[in-house]
């Protein structure tokens, strides 16, 4: 045990510039939040966007969801180049990024200048974020409070989603819709001589060329599949020049991506972990639940303040229950591993959600706050322990010296889930909720056409005819927009019921690092501690 300790006391020594490690946690935590915030941020303030800049429906997806995409997309690329570079050179340098890509998103005066200013922010979210787990499991080599940091650097995560809707709603109450991204500035401005100051650099040991092909091919073959993918599902033509090749370009460019990294002694991803069920499975299911989450919440947004008329504050407190939910699994999470074992904790996470997601098809174009906060907290739950599970699985799948790569690739994971989820929810959305507005009663065909694109319009549209007319396109509007919202549960109903289907792949027994190598021990003896293996 005093080797242990020894042992433990040489590497914090060897890994520290002289901070104290708590203090950096503090910092990189702070610069996490600020991530975590601006992912959800936004979600409240879509209506006054709508209102002020007028993006076409497919530009509002863009607007909301080119961030996240952005960020999955270049985690892996800034991941390997802070290993080489320095990891607080990285994280410093998305700092400065992301602060001037929020003033440039605050000021704002059409669609294309946001989604450019969110694409820049997402550039330096996907800077920040693997630099900050990257230097915090530096500074604390101590597997126990290495354990305890990774904890609360999630909880800030959470936290982080729940605060955004609600500062969102705040800010808007007050100032208008560019305050919510004009709030980063400052914070920036001193993360920035903090960070420099506080935070120790490092580097990886540099074993082989860094692949910044492969990490191009990745980033621009996952951009070409999303966008041809979303053209498609927003009605534009097969033989659109912006559809079809963008599609095949991007699907190409991963297949040459995933020969590329097979081929190379030294991969930006071993592609190898996805040869275990487990791992590959656990992956799927962190996409799946994510796709759910963050689809659902921009949609529910949209509903509270569209058809419930709810003022954006209140907005960001009717989904702070969903919130709650989250964080309580969390705390309840190692209990229902250590007892549950991942297959079933995963699969119940994922059908409590499913259950939850058809019984909010009840709502309606009345006020139900009982059966909404029903809902939000049995989903927050839900997808709370279905992450829990399979980040879980996935990290104890992964060998010890791949922790790193595994780490990263749960990143991933998660912010592309975000993206497609929202971009894959909202064209469902939007095919359901366009057909309601045809052949409304006085309304003219291409007033009925402009509604359909979403609700804001639909209700711009309506004052501007005014009168009888103008009073049924936006009746029809309301109602055909519920019953999109119904269509899109019941998709992500199916879309969470598959994930408890594929959660059945998951071990019953979980593998932990032993002195001797991996070792299976039954879940419900070990499996917190195999988290600690990060």
């Amino acid at each position: 045990m005093s080797g242990t300790t020894t042992a433990a006391a040489l590497r914090r020594r060897a890994a520290g510039a002289g901070a104290n490690r708590w203090v950096v946690l503090v910092v990189l935590c702070v610069s996490l939040l600020l991530v975590a915030v601006d992912a959800t941020v936004l979600h409240v303030a879509v209506p006054a966007v709508t209102e002020d800049l007028k993006p076409g429906g497919i530009e509002l997806l863009w607007i909301v969801d080119v961030y996240p995409l952005v960020c999955a997309s270049l985690l892996i690329l800034f991941g390997t180049l802070g290993d080489r570079v320095g990891r607080r050179r990285v994280l410093l340098l998305g700092y400065a990024l992301f602060g001037v890509a929020s003033g440039l998103a605050a000021l704002a005066d059409n669609a294309q200048v946001l989604i450019v200013a969110r694409a820049l922010l997402g550039v330096g979210g996907a800077m920040i974020m693997p630099a900050t787990l990257s230097i915090l499991r530096q500074v604390f080599p101590d597997r126990r409070e290495r354990a305890l940091a990774i904890g609360i650097w999630s909880a800030v995560a959470a936290v982080g989603a729940a605060v955004g809707p609600l500062l969102g709603g705040f800010l808007l109450e007050h100032f208008w819709w560019g305050s919510v991204f004009l709030v980063n500035i400052p914070l920036m401005l001193v993360s920035l001589p903090v960070g420099r100051l506080l935070l120790p650099e490092s580097k990886g040991d540099g074993e082989g060329p860094w692949d910044v092909v492969g990490a191009l091919m990745a980033a621009i073959g996952l951009f070409g599949v999303v966008l041809g993918v979303k053209r498609l599902g927003g009605g534009e033509s097969i033989g659109s020049l912006l559809t079809v090749p963008p599609l095949v370009v991007g699907a190409a460019l991963l297949v040459a991506f995933v020969r590329r990294q097979r081929r190379r002694t030294h991969p930006l991803v071993d592609l190898r972990m996805f040869a275990r069920p487990a791992f590959s499975t656990s992956v799927g299911c962190i996409v799946l639940a994510m796709l759910a989450l963050v689809g659902l919440e921009l949609i529910a947004a949209q509903y509270l303040q569209l058809v419930l008329g709810l003022s954006p504050l209140e907005t960001g407190l009717r989904l702070l229950p969903l919130t709650f939910a989250a964080m309580a699994a969390g705390l309840a999470g190692a209990r229902m591993l250590r007892r549950f074992g991942p297959r079933r904790m995963v699969c119940f996470g994922f059908c409590l959600t499913a259950f939850a997601v058809v019984l909010l098809t009840a709502l309606g174009r009345t006020d139900d706050c009982a059966l909404m906060v029903s809902g939000f907290v049995l989903l927050g739950f839900g997808l709370e322990t279905t992450l829990f599970g399979a980040y879980e699985s996935m990290l104890s799948e992964a060998p010890q010296e791949q922790a790193g790569g595994a780490a990263a690739i749960g990143e991933t994971s998660y912010q592309l889930g975000a993206g497609i989820g929202i971009a894959l929810l909202g064209t469902v959305m939007n095919a359901a909720y366009a057909p309601g507005l045809s052949g409304v009663p006085g309304v003219p065909e291409s007033a009925s056409s402009a509604a359909g694109h979403s609700l804001g319009e639909a209700y711009e549209v309506a004052a501007q005819l005014g009168g009888v007319a103008g009073g049924a396109l936006r009746h029809a509007a309301r109602d055909a927009f519920v019953h999109g919202l119904h269509v899109t549960l019941l998709v992500s109903a199916g879309l969470l019921l598959l994930g408890a289907v594929m959660a059945l792949r998951l071990p019953r027994v979980m593998q932990c690092e032993g002195a001797g190598g991996a070792v299976e021990v039954p879940a419900p003896r070990d499996a917190a501690e195999s988290r600690v293996s990060v």
